[in-house]
């Protein structure tokens, strides 16, 4: 028998790629059921060759039995409408930042900590987009080496604001005077080093949740982040510049070779040939993609790396599919 399953912020960017991947991926879904505000309430989709319509999201529809509930319509909207959903027995994976940090709701990358769901209903945090191809990344390594410092550098796609970012782009690329309403600064043919509103200490809610997401996935409040997320004019994909400090030295070879093993990884790393991994090439793609391995020259336990992936899908969308699969994997 299939799964019933509801998705809130079905017409937004991340809602309709979630009905993407739910399809590539063959879930078996008997009932899709989508949820949107009045706005765009009784707009209609196709999932699986059949029409949709979506519903308006209320509290009385939340109470209704499903087997997985995925939010992507905004922390506001999770914080409301989640709990109800919770409360009403329902699982609930949610893609805004709004639960990430609460101690007793799991924050899960696959991959990495899937053990955490083990028996568990309510509530389910997909991590920050950044956070997520990171720590797929990194968590092989960790268990190997022990990490205890990482300083990350993000290049940011567009995409990772909306649609209405997209746009904002595209504007600005055919038109040097278009304006900037999304961003701060303009963004085409320029770097925006400001992801998020800034906090007292000077870093964005960016970076900190890259940091605290990353002690909370690894379970190690020991690791110390240091992150700058920058925006680009990149319409897909989130490229990170890594330095990882070990409490053991690692080896190169060693390193690569964990990485190739290592599941939702894929190694591009012969620069002799120009093989590293930029967002074109890894566009449209569910893994982490990681290149540009090498040693640091002062420091024999540390080594620096180059992460890439598809920020709509493993940093959002295919993620949350994924916690679906890891958790009908273990009934």
């Amino acid at each position: 028998m299939g799964l019933t399953i509801g998705l809130v912020g079905a017409t937004g960017a991340v809602g309709r790629k979630m009905m993407e991947i739910l399809q590539e991926r063959k879930i078996p879904v008997d009932t899709l059921r989508a949820f949107a505000s009045q706005r765009s309430a009784g707009e209609k989709l196709e999932f699986n060759g059949k029409e949709i319509t979506v519903e308006l999201l209320t509290e009385e529809v939340m109470k209704d039995t499903f087997d997985y509930l995925l939010f992507s319509a905004g922390g506001g909207v999770s914080e409301k409408y989640a709990p109800i959903a919770a409360a009403a027995g329902n699982i609930v994976v949610d893609n805004s930042s709004q639960w990430r940090m609460t101690e007793d709701i799991p924050l899960v990358v696959p991959e990495v900590n899937s053990h955490v769901l083990k028996g568990y209903r309510g509530i389910i945090a997909n991590p920050n987009c950044s956070t997520i191809q990171m720590i797929v990344a990194l968590a092989p390594l960790h268990k190997k080496y022990g990490l205890n410092r990482i300083v990350v550098s993000t290049y940011q796609a567009v995409s990772g604001s909306g649609h209405e970012a997209i746009m904002e782009l595209e504007g600005q690329i055919k038109d040097a005077a278009h304006p900037h309403t999304v961003y701060p600064k303009r963004i085409a043919a320029n770097c925006i080093p400001h992801i998020d509103v800034f906090n007292e200490n000077g870093f964005t809610k960016e970076e900190l949740k890259m940091v605290y997401e990353t002690q909370k996935i690894l379970e190690d409040d020991s690791i110390q982040v240091n992150a700058t997320t920058v925006r680009i004019p990149v319409f897909y994909g989130h490229s990170e510049s890594l330095y990882l400090e070990f409490d053991q030295e690692p080896n190169v070879q060693e390193v690569k070779a964990i990485l190739e093993e290592a599941e939702g990884v894929i190694v591009m790393d012969n620069p002799e040939v120009n093989e590293y991994p930029t967002p074109l090439e890894t566009a449209n793609t569910d893994d982490t993609y990681v290149g540009r391995i090498r040693k640091d020259l002062f420091n024999t336990k540390a080594l620096s790396m180059w992460v890439v992936a598809d920020n709509l899908r493993k940093g959002a969308a295919t993620n949350a599919v994924q916690i679906i699969e890891a958790m009908e994997a273990m009934i």
